[in-house]
């Protein structure tokens, strides 16, 4: 039997990340909520990174993402720091959607992505 392996988050009740077998499960943020949607967003991606490889993983293995926005009139802005996160390679690109919600507080973004185990260089 495969075990599951569970990130803690520091909230009660729900894991960062969580992994069983090949595949990866993750969910980032900001941990400075003073930050404008560039910063956050910066900080998003870098803890999602983190997430990944401490799984195994990596950027170019994600299978699909979603990204949560507070307010959809930042989608261009997050766009384009996206584009130059996951680079210019196609075959590293997720299947992606964002949706506009309502993060509360003065949450501004939130990435959930799936994927697969390997490096970079399995991608």
């Amino acid at each position: 039997m495969q075990t599951i392996e569970r990130v803690p988050s520091g909230h009660a009740g729900r894991s960062r990340s969580c992994a069983y077998a090949d595949i990866v499960y993750t969910v980032a943020t900001s941990a400075d909520t003073s930050l404008d949607i560039v910063g956050q967003t910066h900080q998003a991606l870098a803890a999602l990174s983190t997430s990944l490889e401490g799984l195994g993983s990596h950027a170019s293995r994600m299978l699909s993402a979603q990204v949560l926005l507070a307010d959809m009139g930042s989608k261009s802005t997050v766009d384009e720091i996206w584009a130059r996160w996951i680079g210019d390679n196609p075959q590293h690109w997720p299947q992606r959607a964002c949706y506009g919600v309502d993060l509360g507080g003065k949450l501004l973004i939130e990435i959930i992505v799936t994927a697969a185990r390997g490096t970079a260089n399995d991608a």
